[in-house]
């Protein structure tokens, strides 16, 4: 029993389905190879994962299944066999279709209760952990839960084939010893892969399945495993983070987008103007994580600081200074947006939007924003007088409540519905509990 590596080396896989996908691959693997019995009582999976290679490692992997004894019920005795004991056409196909070869004297005659049958019992061969691996791959790449296929034209320029991605490079080592005969999408089974798409340009012939994450993280500068290099990022980014004297605003889902964007992850910092703090907070920060993947911070009284931290897959040599410099050009673009939205959007009171909720449809058997509003009005009246509470300011906040719709900033990030519409709400003077309750 030895190790077993299996690799397929692409272009850059979909962030958002990578986890999922590399996950999905090792499994696959794993599971159609125990299925083929030649794994050992102690076999263990190490899945791999990162933009441009799925790959799994499985420890003790037998060299060849072992050979298995069966026993295959074919037809009854009186449909088998004629008077003179030969096989009947039925039992001919049976047997044709099971594979199966022998004498009709060789089968021995099993009593079931109802009916003696006609049994085989033979030994099944095992296979080899080529013909294994073979089947594994098909199985696993039949499997995998992809968001959208994409067709491409294989070497030969004739065969089209579907995947995520298009498939470079495919390795298939059984310890140091590469599988012959392994093939998918096109390639022949090898020990050649590609490292980091910057950092290295070479070629990387792996030495063994074993040495895999090793030699990739030494000479690609690849950290193959998906929860090794997350957890390299987090590191980084609260190193960065506390270095800055901010806390971090990093969601778990932005982790992992920004993880499976990289290969080998390198954290900077950059800035913006401090003008731009004048904008309502929620809105710097969904831009921010949103369009261009950065980690906000907060100072150590909570409030939004004017530098984020951005997580790129290129060690510069100078310290990145035109990464950082860029992504500042790239983050005032998109927070003079948001300025503008604002800025745009506090010279109309939501008042005057409510009129504009009649051209908002809800539901095609439920009306517009108009219509719901109305509804939703009469039933926070109602639910005011039972509870005691101000009707007047009940049916305010109700009619006011979805009218941010109308903006421009709802318009771009629709998450803010309801939460823009508080600011708005303040802005207009109107008392804070409506504007709670918007």
């Amino acid at each position: 029993m030895t190790s077993l590596l299996v690799e397929l080396q692409t272009e850059e896989l979909p962030p958002k389905a990578l986890k999922k996908l590399s996950a999905a691959f090792a499994e696959g693997v794993m599971k159609s190879l125990a299925a083929s019995r030649i794994l050992g009582a102690q076999a263990q999976m190490t899945p791999y994962g990162s933009p441009r290679r799925m790959a799994v490692l499985v420890t003790d992997v037998l060299e060849k299944s072992p050979d298995e004894a069966f026993t295959q019920r074919l037809v009854p005795v009186r449909v088998g066999l004629d008077a003179e004991g030969r096989a009947t056409p039925a039992l001919v196909k049976k047997m044709k279709a099971l594979g199966i070869a022998c004498e009709p004297s060789e089968l021995k005659r099993v009593n079931d209760g109802k009916n003696e049958q006609l049994v085989y019992e033979g030994v099944r061969p095992g296979v080899g952990v080529a013909q294994a691996v073979q089947k594994a791959l098909e199985d696993s790449v039949k499997a995998l839960p992809i968001p959208k296929v994409m067709n491409y034209q294989l070497a030969d320029g004739v065969t089209t084939v579907q995947f995520v991605r298009p498939v470079k490079h495919l390795t298939a080592l059984y310890g140091s010893e590469v599988l012959k005969g392994v093939k998918m999408f096109g390639l022949e089974a090898g020990r050649t892969t590609m490292g980091h798409r910057f950092h290295t340009h070479a070629p990387i012939e792996i030495r063994s399945a074993d040495g895999y994450a090793a030699q990739l993280y030494e000479e690609g500068r690849v950290i193959a495993s998906y929860p090794e290099r997350r957890a390299r990022l987090v590191e980084l980014l609260k190193e960065t983070a506390a270095r800055e004297g901010g806390e971090l605003i990093a969601p778990e889902d932005l982790i992992d987008e920004t993880n499976s964007l990289t290969e080998w992850p390198v954290v900077y910092v950059s800035e913006f103007e401090k003008k731009y703090l004048a904008v309502p907070e929620e809105c710097l920060i969904l831009t921010m994580q949103t369009n261009q993947k950065y980690f906000p911070m907060r100072d150590a009284q909570g409030r939004l600081m004017n530098r984020f931290c951005l997580v790129s897959h290129i060690e510069a040599r100078d310290g990145g200074a035109a990464i950082i410099s860029g992504n500042a050009r790239v983050v005032r673009a998109r927070l003079a947006d948001a300025e503008f939205f604002y800025t745009q959007d506090c010279q109309t009171k939501l008042a005057d939007r409510v009129e504009g909720l009649k051209h908002v449809v809800y539901h095609n058997k439920l009306g517009t924003q108009a219509d719901r509003m109305l509804r939703v009005r009469a039933i926070a009246a109602a639910a005011a007088e039972m509870i005691g509470a101000d009707r007047e300011m009940a049916e305010r906040a109700a009619t006011l409540a979805k009218a941010d719709l109308r903006t421009l900033m709802v318009g771009e990030f629709p998450e803010l519905q309801g939460i823009m519409g508080e600011y708005y709400a303040r802005h207009d003077g109107e008392p804070d509990e409506v504007a709670l309750a918007i």
